[in-house]
Order: C-alpha cells, then structure tokens, then sequence
C-alpha cells in the first residue's frame, strides 16, 4: 500500500486506536497529516475528495462533512444528521445571534426553487463552525448539500490551501477554478468526485470562499442522496458553478459569520513554498542526465517529482518520518535487507491501487536504527488515478534505494 493512503487510512481511525501491523505503517504519521490535511485535502485522502476543511487555530476537520461519519449509511428519506457534539473539543460558541432555524431559513432562500427536504443545522449559538445541510430537488432528482461557515485567519497558510485548486498531479478532477473577487475575497470552485479513483459515479462539487476579514464559506453538493453509499440521483449536481458561486457569496450569510469568535492567528503564514522540504532534497538525489523534472511540490516531509525521460511521464514521492522504530517493528522482517550500519530496506513491486489502469508502484522503504524512516516510491503514470503512460517507472529500484539512503534526508 503506498504511503499516502496508508496516511489516509491512519488519518480516519484517529481517536480509534492504531494498530502497529504491517499495513499501519503510517500511524505516527497521523500528526503529519494533521499539519498537511489542509494542503492535500484533495490530494490523498481515500475518502471524500474534498472534504470540508474548517479551519480553526490550526485543527481541520476531515470527516464527513456533516454526519462526522462520511455520509455512508445515509438513506434517501434522512440527509446527513449535524452533530449533536462539535467535532473539536471544547471549542468555543458564537455568540448566538442565529439559530438553527435561522440557517436552514437561509439555505432554503439561497437556493434556486425546488424542494428542501430533512434540512438540519447548528447556530452560532451552539458551535463555532455553524452548518446547515438538507436534500434538495429541482425536479431532476434528490441532491444532498451542504454548508459550513468559519473564521479562519484570512493571511495564513490554511486559509489559502483552502481555496486552492487540488495539484492535478496528485489528483483527477473535471474543473477548478481559483480566483480573487472585486473586494478581495478568494473563491475557489472546485469539480470532481467523492471518490478520487471514480470507483462510484458520485460527483462532488464545492465551493470555497475567505474573504479579507477572515469569513470562510464553504459549500458542497453531491450527484447523489449521500456522501457516499447510494446511488447517483442525477446526472450532475444541481447547482451549477455559477450558482455555486453566487450562494457561497451571498452576504446572507454574514449576520452568521460576523457573531463567530476571530480566529487565532494561523501557525503558518502564506502558502507553502512547494520547492521546500523533502521536494527540495529529493530533486537535489536525482539522476542529474536522461531525466527532466515536469513538475513537483510537496510540503515539509512530504514531496514529489513528475519526472520525464522522454517514453513517458513517471511520479516520484517521498514522505519522511521520525521515531517510527517501534512502530514499524513487524514491517522489516521476511524480505527485508540491513545494511552495515543497521538500516533496514525493504523493496516492494506491488499494483497501484488508485484505480489508474496497470499502474505499478515501486517502493524502498528504509528505517534508521534511530526509528528514522525515509520511504520512496515510483509509478508508471504522472497521476495515480489515471492509466499507465509507461511500462515501468523511471526510476530502477537501485536508483530509488540509493536515494532512500542517501543521508542527505537528516544532513
């Protein structure tokens, strides 16, 4: 399993308990992705495509976006439940100036006539990030959506992950579009689908918007009755993007926003510089002739490279991690190698598992006697969701051990 869904897997079951087998190989890398959700929301995760990142001195959720649980299970009859207990503890209120009622008054005022059935919301008075969701027919079909509002710091790191459109290399979607209103505001619109891999023909399309004082509105829409777990409805979600975009930035939804608390100064200012980290230092290993890099990004432990040798475009991704030695204890046995200084190697051909036809990942996962892990893997494709360009990746797996050794990761 490659590392980033092994990620994603570890990501889901916080709060669960973890265990350390072989296929858990990244659950110290949950605090990781606690700092990268944001980034990668689109990017990784196994599920919802773009889950509702509402970010809060520097927490994200990631769950479903209204029911804490990803939709599944949901029926026709009962839209996504809104939590009965905030997803962040102790989190504070709003001074609650708009109820429930009030919300959903609004949901149903914004949208385009049709029927709005099961709609449930949270006011201001009983959370900090307030929602409302309900299922909505237009007379083409049940659609669930959905919509969360928040105060992010409007100069930090998170606020501009969150509407910025999701790395094509990383992800397959249909359209995106990032732009800057006339007042300032920063309007992502994004199209795609629930699932990364299109294993359901559930679309999922969203709107993001962070305007200059900080409010953050961001709504969803589904080509189905559910996140996940039911069948398409229609054929696209209801709301078009430009309907998408005239509702996300209605200023009724301010009286709401503006009796939020201001959120605490973001950790990270501005967005991240895609050169740095472990991009920086995978770039700098590789082969220096035969070899372009297309493009690349990643951010802190995380990079990757889109390489080209001219037979086709290749994927290169590296994660690097520390004190991961217990936790890995029965990943290095049968099949794995230790080198003279006591690093453990273990070199593995398996099928990508993203859904790209005969897509292969190539992996060197090595750990340091000090629980140091460098991980490296290569694809016959550019994109794992998308078929193989190639009959094998660039990159040999000699090539990928040399630079999982090289010690320059810890120099």
């Amino acid at each position: 399993m490659p590392f980033e869904d092994e990620l994603s897997e570890a990501l889901r079951r916080t709060g669960d308990g973890f265990s350390p087998d072989a296929h858990a190989l990244v659950t110290a890398g949950e605090q990781r992705g606690r700092r990268l959700v944001a980034r990668r929301r689109a990017a990784v995760v196994g599920g919802s495509v773009v889950a509702l990142a509402l970010i809060a001195g520097g927490s994200a959720y990631t769950g479903g976006l209204f029911d804490g649980a990803g939709g599944s299970g949901t029926t026709v009859a009962a839209p996504p439940a809104v939590p009965t207990q905030s997803p962040v503890m102790n989190e504070k209120t709003g001074g609650g100036a708009v109820s429930a009622d009030q919300l959903i008054g609004v949901f149903k005022q914004l949208l385009p006539g049709g029927t709005v059935s099961g709609a449930k919301a949270r006011g201001t008075g009983e959370t900090a990030h307030p929602r409302v969701s309900g299922l909505y027919d237009d007379g083409k079909g049940p659609a669930v959506l959905g919509v969360g509002l928040a105060r992010v710091d409007p100069k930090g790191q998170s606020a501009a992950q969150s509407v910025a459109c999701p790395d094509e290399n990383l992800q397959d979607f249909d359209g995106c579009t990032a732009e800057t209103l006339a007042d300032g505001s920063k309007l992502m619109l994004f199209q795609g689908y629930e699932y990364p891999d299109r294993r359901e023909p559930t679309k999922l399309w969203r709107a993001t918007l962070v305007t200059p004082q900080g409010y953050q509105v961001d709504v969803q829409e589904w080509n189905a009755t559910a996140e996940k777990g039911q069948p398409v409805s229609r054929t696209d979600p209801p709301l078009t993007p430009g309907e998408l975009k005239a509702f996300a930035t209605s200023p009724l939804w301010r009286p709401a926003l503006s009796d939020l608390p201001a959120a605490a100064p973001d950790a990270g200012a501005g967005p991240a510089d895609t050169a740095s980290g472990a991009a920086a230092v995978l770039e700098s290993l590789l082969p220096k002739r035969g070899i372009t890099v297309d493009s690349k990004g990643g951010e802190g432990d995380y990079g990757y490279v889109v390489l080209d040798d001219g037979k086709g475009r290749s994927l290169v991704q590296v994660n690097v991690q520390a004190g991961m030695g217990e936790l890995l204890k029965g990943r290095f046995g049968a099949g794995a190698v230790t080198q003279p200084d006591g690093t453990k190697v273990k070199s593995e051909e398996q099928p990508g598992e993203k859904g790209g036809a005969n897509v292969v990942c190539w992996t060197v996962d090595t750990l340091r006697p000090d629980g140091r892990r460098v991980v490296v893997s290569a694809f016959n494709t550019s994109n794992q969701n998308k078929s193989a360009t190639r009959d094998k990746p660039v990159l040999t797996m000699e090539q990928l051990q040399q630079i999982a050794l090289d010690p320059k990761w810890f120099g």
